[in-house]
């Protein structure tokens, strides 16, 4: 088993382990929908996971691994970007048209993605031609997708970004390059920095421990559960 397979396994333990810890909500109610976001290897699948089981809330997972475009993609964007985007697109307009079939129930959910997001990846990855046929499908497909009551932004560092991404070890992200992620970076600052869709709460996520730092996590969870509406920002550093 090779190092960073084998701390991705000891980070899964933990996160199991901290994900059980106690939150008081002091009468507070959790939003209904939460959206995490940020740039590959931020942590919000691994932030998506603990906020479910924290609140007992069914998660919205983005399946990167069953597109089977994504390691031709990292070989050579270009030749395999509107296909692995068309895919991604595809994928997750199916799981928002699940939630929006299954909102008679009035679940609640916490999701790794946000479907207004998409044509992000698409803007750097795709050429003029192949981003016009894509935006006509995007538009098609995304008519009255529900709102969140709650967008995540996480924020990291290429360095951090690029230091995670190695540790968890997944094969096809490996040939990642620096470039395509400080590329990403600038593009979620610039979506963000302009976003009014649903409340956001911006978390410094270079600083903080979502894997298995307890008393960052219960900071944050803390902070979010007082946030209904503008916009807010998590410093994990300000509480020492």
């Amino acid at each position: 088993m090779t190092a960073p397979i084998q701390e991705t396994l000891i980070k899964q333990a933990r996160i199991r382990e901290s994900s059980a810890i106690k939150i008081d909500l002091k009468g507070r109610t959790p939003p209904s929908y939460i959206a995490v976001e940020g740039p590959i290897g931020v942590g919000k699948t691994t932030l998506t996971k603990r906020l479910a089981t924290t609140f007992n809330y069914q998660t919205l997972l983005e399946e990167a691994e069953q597109n089977p475009f994504l390691e031709k993609f990292y070989r050579n964007r270009q030749q395999a970007a509107l296909a692995t985007q068309l895919f991604f697109l595809f994928q997750r307009a199916q799981k928002i048209q699940d939630l929006r079939q299954a909102d008679i129930f009035e679940p609640v959910r916490v999701a790794d993605f946000l479907i207004e997001k998409d044509p992000l990846f698409a803007r750097i990855n795709l050429d003029r031609e192949e981003f016009q046929l894509y935006q006509k499908v995007y538009e098609q497909l995304t008519i009255d997708a529900p709102k969140p009551d709650l967008v995540i932004y996480l924020q990291a560092s290429t360095d951090i970004l690029l230091s995670r991404i190695n540790s968890r070890g997944i094969a096809v992200e490996q040939g990642i390059e620096r470039d395509y992620l400080e590329r990403l970076n600038e593009v979620y600052s610039e979506f963000f920095l302009y976003y009014d869709g649903a409340p956001l709460l911006i978390v410094n996520a270079s600083e903080i421990d979502l894997a298995s730092g307890d008393a960052d996590y219960s900071h944050l969870v803390d902070y979010l559960l007082d946030i209904r509406s503008g916009r807010h920002y998590f410093n994990p550093t300000f509480f020492g």
